[in-house]
């Protein structure tokens, strides 16, 4: 069995022999598509760095991406996805959307952008074969970015948790918002948590990587992924209770932990969930319900009602949508989100078909955890991190895992 785990019938044996070399470039690919989603604006960083310079540095990115890609695969072999197949429809939907430029000419690189983006996925979708190993990249991705989040708080406490932003832990060595940060967090955590109860790490690089990623989690109160982590895990870990007694034990400890810690800290977490917001702004979900109902209020034409107004930064007069339908609906219209509903009950019964597995169980939490954040974060319609969580879960889906794998 190679190193690679290449099933001989998407490769051939001079693509296989490339060995390590593979997987630095896919190293590097996967790097710079995490890096094409990060934010440009939004909070302070420690050094200023003007946004259209930050904007050129994430939009090359992807570009890289692509390039590297085909320098891997200049043969252009690629591997059958149902999503990536839908993905690309999406990006037929969005350039149909874009073309009019309702949303100014930035419209036409964003699907420029998400061309790339697909693309690149397209060509490195022979080595996403069921293999654990983009797991593995995934972490230690997201983890070297929340390294930079704690670097920054240390470097500067105060710039990382402004007053003006209700303390919420930020990226001050990169403009990383608290939403992006806990994403990241919980994400990093979750997939580690369960590479252990699988027995493919061990315990102190599971709390290397799980325990500092809560606690920078924690400081940025981000309620979205907190939840989402938790259902993910719910979910991932239930699908191993036939088949694991390890999962069984951590889903049986996380219970009573979580019991006796509502019992002891209950005033603290209510606390931490408010953020000191009253009762009528924790409601309607700090202002996004308005947002929301200004939205869908807003009169369209048919065009706009199938099609959408094209890719645009997520916003509405001015506003964050901050959900994932209603952006879809707006850029890309009931095409749009009728495409993407496709994908995600594509995944979901992909992943409920199949045997249990470590590779099912990350590909569970990664899928639970992107439905639980769409509806008060946007990103499933346009090149985004949620993408590429749900293009792992694709890979882990795609075929039966190999046994050796780079670590």
């Amino acid at each position: 069995m190679s190193l690679t785990g290449i099933r001989p019938w998407t490769l051939d044996e001079d693509d296989v022999a490339r060995g390590p070399r593979t997987f630095r470039i896919l190293g590097a690919i996967w790097a710079l598509l995490i890096f094409n989603t990060l934010a440009t604006q939004g909070v302070s960083a420690l050094i200023p760095i003007p946004r259209p310079v930050t904007q050129a540095l994430t939009m090359s990115a992807v570009g890289i991406a692509f390039a590297l890609a085909l320098i891997l695969n200049p043969r252009l072999k690629i591997r059958p996805s149902a999503f990536l197949v839908l993905l690309s429809l999406l990006l037929v939907a969005s350039f149909a959307s874009s073309v009019r430029m309702e949303s100014g000419l930035g419209s036409l690189f964003r699907c420029a952008r998400l061309g790339l983006f697909v693309g690149t996925l397209w060509l490195i979708s022979p080595w996403m074969n069921g293999s654990i190993w983009f797991v593995r990249q995934h972490i230690r991705v997201l983890t070297a970015l929340l390294v930079s989040v704690a670097v920054g708080l240390v470097i500067s406490p105060g710039l990382a948790m402004p007053e003006l932003n209700d303390g919420r832990l930020t990226g001050v060595l990169w403009p990383l918002t608290p939403t992006q940060i806990g994403q990241y967090a919980a994400i990093a955590a979750g997939l580690a948590v369960l590479l252990w109860i699988n027995k493919l790490t061990d315990t102190r690089s599971v709390v290397m990587v799980a325990g500092p990623a809560i606690v920078l989690l924690v400081l940025t109160h981000t309620r979205t992924a907190t939840l989402g982590l938790v259902a993910g895990l719910v979910i991932a870990m239930l699908s191993m209770w036939l088949t694991s007694g390890r999962a069984r034990k951590a889903f049986a400890w996380g219970i009573a932990v979580a019991g006796i810690g509502a019992v002891l800290l209950g005033p603290l977490l209510q606390t931490w969930v408010l953020r000191g917001q009253d009762a009528e702004n924790f409601g309607n979900l700090t202002g996004r319900a308005k947002v929301w109902e200004r939205l869908l209020a807003t009169p369209r034409t048919w065009f706009e009602e199938i099609f959408g107004t094209g890719l645009s930064n997520k916003s509405f007069d001015g506003l964050p949508i901050d959900n994932s339908w209603l952006a879809i609906y707006h850029e890309q219209g009931y095409l749009g989100a009728t495409i993407v509903v496709l994908f995600l009950v594509t995944l979901v019964v992909v992943a409920i078909a199949r045997p249990p597995s470590p590779g099912r169980a990350c590909a569970l939490f990664l899928i639970t955890y992107c439905l639980a954040a769409s509806y008060t974060e946007a990103g499933l319609g346009d090149a985004s991190p949620y993408l590429l969580h749900l293009a792992v879960a694709a890979g882990l889906l795609a075929g039966t895992p190999q046994r050796t794998v780079p670590r």
